[in-house]
Order: structure tokens, then C-alpha cells, then sequence
């Protein structure tokens, strides 16, 4: 889960890259961030997605979630 220090941390991390440049370490830990950030809102989209269902033509409805919500496409 993302907190707000973490975003904050992430966006402290760019300033700082664009004004004096990254050392080694704040530089793998600006990766390390942006990669748990990234698969925090994969998660929550993924969960939005799985919520939707569609009212077809015929007046069925489809439930997305469970058509596709099986598949891990990371």
C-alpha cells in the first residue's frame, strides 16, 4: 500500500534528481518507490475493473470481474 510519505519521498527523490543529480543509493531507492507506486495502482485499477459489469444488448448482463478476472496480466 502507498502512503502519502512514500509519494512525498518519491517526489522529493525527482526534484532533487532534476536540481543536483541522485546518488547510487537514493537512486535505487527512487526505482525501488516508483515500482511498488506502479504496482499499487495496477492493483487498484485492476480492482475497479473487476467491479464492472456490462448490460448487453439482449438486457443480460455481464459481470467482467468474473469473465476476466482470473487473468494475471502484469
Amino acid at each position: 500500500m502507498i502512503t502519502q510519505e512514500m509519494i512525498d519521498r518519491i517526489n522529493t527523490l525527482y526534484h532533487k534528481s532534476k536540481a543536483v543529480g541522485l546518488s547510487e543509493e537514493e537512486a535505487r531507492e527512487q526505482a525501488a518507490l516508483r515500482q511498488e507506486y506502479i504496482k499499487a495502482i495496477r492493483a487498484s485499477l485492476r480492482g475497479t475493473l473487476n467491479n464492472i459489469s456490462i448490460k448487453e444488448p439482449d438486457g443480460s448482463i455481464t459481470d467482467l470481474g468474473k469473465k476476466h478476472g482470473g487473468v494475471k496480466e502484469v
